[in-house]
């Protein structure tokens, strides 16, 4: 049975992190699973949105210590663990769909760089989140040294990867690390409610927000103005632009694309 699920239905595609008897701990082979997992979903073309989900108690706990532990050469095993999961993230991101995190426990080290990636987090009141490196002596990877700071701001950012708090779902929601918080029992719904909104709506505008979210950060103002120029025309003239213009000045509700058939593995 592979540590990653992937099922697809509709324009969602869930990615789910299967270990839960280690927490969902990444060794390389839960880092194989999930890199295979993202490949496969690249080469389809009826994902609209990607939902992260984990079984278990633990959304992940990060990186699978023992594993270090037990490397006759620690530094080069992390980095080539660092490696795979970088491959991973990448084509996840490469994907270029909205993101969508369900959190129902701990989200530590690379579990947590995993939930930075999202573009919306959905957290269980039982969730935590903990950057966690520095607890065993190391530095981060996943790419928290980057997103963490553009979430939460750079001196949060210092002090949660410096000093490694352990955040609460509410102490999360209130830094901007999630979006909502929801009793456990909700979490699954709620999030697939996220999520369907998103696959429902006009993907290739989304797609193009979403770049313009990302890159915009490491632009000046003018720059950023021009792509936004460049992007809003690009979408007035396509199908979905014309379909969304032409809902509203009909008063109803746009109908973005038809639904795909869903698979599953």
């Amino acid at each position: 049975m592979s540590l990653v699920r992937v099922a697809v239905a509709d324009g969602v595609a869930e990615l789910t992190l299967d270990r839960p008897d280690a927490g969902n701990a990444m060794n390389p082979a839960l880092i194989a699973a999930f890199g295979d997992a993202v490949r496969t979903l690249g080469a389809r073309d009826d994902v609209r949105v990607v939902l992260l989900r984990a079984e278990g108690r633990m959304f992940s706990v990060g990186g699978d210590v023992g594993f270090f532990a037990d490397a006759p050469d620690r530094g080069a095993a992390l980095g080539a663990l660092a490696d795979d999961l970088h491959a991973g993230l990448r084509a996840l991101l490469a994907l270029d769909v909205p993101i969508v995190a369900a959190v129902q426990g701990p989200a530590a080290g690379a579990g947590m760089s995993l939930t930075n990636l999202a573009d919306i987090v959905v957290a269980g009141e039982a969730a935590t989140f903990t950057v966690a490196y520095a607890a065993v002596g190391l530095s981060p990877d996943g790419g928290a040294s980057w997103t963490l700071p553009r979430l939460v701001g750079p001196r949060r950012a210092a002090d949660l990867m410096l000093r490694n708090p352990r955040l609460s779902a509410a102490e999360a929601l209130a830094i901007g690390l999630v979006n909502e918080v929801v009793p456990a029992e909700q979490l699954a719904a709620r999030a697939a409610e996220v999520a369907r909104q998103l696959a429902d709506g006009p993907v290739e505008a989304l797609r193009a927000t979403r770049r313009l979210l990302r890159d915009g950060v490491d632009r000046g103002l003018d720059e950023q103005l021009d792509a936004e120029r460049r992007s809003i025309a690009q979408r007035a003239a396509s199908a979905e632009g014309g379909e969304g213009i032409e809902a509203f000045l009909e008063r109803r509700a746009p109908r973005f694309g038809e639904a795909p058939r869903s698979t599953q593995s």
